[in-house]
């Protein structure tokens, strides 16, 4: 039998860091910027500004963003959960390395769209 405080542990797993420590404790992103989940993110072709300090998460981001990805895929593409996605992408936004393409907000169906809808479910 196994002591009790290894039963927690998985070697395979390797180290784990928890999310306030990846965005230093922030909970929010820098600017105060919101991102809805299916907002587009895209790389800039600008290089880091000097000082900046990425983290092997920014460059986790950056690297999946060279193709626009919304940000609930690329919080699942990168494994981290989405609020830490959020917050580093308020780092990388700031320092303009990133572009951000919003999704209209507000009402998106019409009853035209939704008739259609019906429609083509009645025609299966």
């Amino acid at each position: 039998m196994t002591a009790p405080k290894d039963r927690w542990l998985d070697r395979e797993a390797g180290p784990v860091v928890r999310p306030y420590a990846v965005t230093k404790g922030r909970t929010r992103p820098a600017g105060g910027t919101s991102f809805g989940l299916i907002d587009l993110v895209v790389a800039s072709d600008l290089p880091p500004p000097p000082g900046s300090r990425l983290t092997s998460e920014h460059h986790r981001i950056l690297e999946r963003c060279l193709s626009p990805v919304t940000v609930v895929d690329l919080a699942s593409d990168v494994d981290l959960p989405v609020g830490v996605v959020r917050v580093l992408l308020g780092d990388l936004r700031q320092d303009q390395m990133i572009r951000i393409l919003a999704t209209p907000r507000g009402r998106v169906t019409s009853e035209h769209l939704l008739k259609d809808v019906l429609a083509g479910l009645r025609a299966l």
